[in-house]
């Protein structure tokens, strides 16, 4: 004869017995009997937000937790202290019996058990019976907290603004200070030997556009920003008394040469 399998499935107050060649085909059968029965049954309206039905709630949470535990979350709330101590130990080492006080502020309570954890139980579930006659404690509504808002820190972009700073970030800032788009750089060409490269960078802010050159990308990104900036109306990053302290550091001709060209060019 074929083996079969039985099973009985509980839902609420509802019991469906079940039955297959296997566990699972059993458990199936079970299952499908239930939904047919129960498709046709009204739903179970929530439970609405009034004391009792708070209640229920509050009991079914309880319900996963242990009694020790629930002894401390009262405790806790009302601001009690709780102790355990062991109060008696008897019997013979293989049949040991234990008793266990538990305090919690003016209710206490003994339980008796086989092991210490088991009178430490025992003692908190019936100390719990007392502390859940209390009455409910008073809802105090937190308050609600105001922030006020920072005012917006508006910096001043003046034609000095930045001078000693590198272009590229310099150039930078001014645009995030006026809270516009950031620089865009796009190195149009790239030309010459190539030991003398020459690089052309180009950078456009908002409708304006303007080139700089150098012999490698940086520095003609570095010149192309602070074309920019002298376009847009600031003054020279650096200063003219720093280009000659820089020129200076030169051989003599040329620092002749190209401070006569700086000084005739200010």
């Amino acid at each position: 004869m074929p083996k079969i399998f039985y099973v009985q499935l509980t839902v609420g107050n509802n019991e469906f017995f079940g039955e297959g060649k296997t566990r699972q085909a059993a458990r199936h059968n079970a299952a499908m009997k239930a939904l047919q029965a129960l498709q046709n049954e009204p739903i179970p309206e929530k439970s609405a937000q009034n004391g009792e039905s708070g209640k229920e709630m509050d009991d079914d949470k309880d319900a996963n937790k242990s009694e020790i535990s629930l002894v401390f979350e009262i405790a806790l709330k009302r601001n009690m202290p709780v102790s355990f101590e062991v109060i008696k130990e008897s019997g013979p080492p293989h049949m040991k019996s234990f008793v266990t006080r538990v305090s919690v502020g003016e209710f206490s309570a003994e339980g008796e058990g086989n092991s210490k954890k088991l009178s430490k139980k025992r003692a908190a579930t019936t100390v719990l019976q007392e502390l859940k006659k209390l009455p409910p404690l008073p809802v105090v509504e937190k308050p609600k907290l105001f922030f006020k808002k920072r005012p917006k820190t508006i910096v001043k972009a003046g034609p000095e603004y930045g001078q000693g700073m590198n272009p590229i970030s310099r150039l930078a800032q001014i645009q995030q200070a006026k809270k516009e788009k950031e620089p865009d750089y796009v190195l149009l060409s790239e030309r010459g030997m190539p030991r003398r490269r020459e690089f052309v960078m180009q950078v456009k802010v908002g409708n304006e556009v303007a080139t700089g050159t150098g012999p490698n990308k940086k520095i003609a990104k570095k010149n192309a920003a602070e074309a920019m900036l002298l376009q847009l109306g600031y003054k020279a990053s650096t200063s003219l008394q720093d280009q000659l302290d820089k020129v200076c550091r030169q051989p003599p001709d040329i620092c002749c040469l190209i401070t006569c060209l700086l000084t005739s060019a200010a």
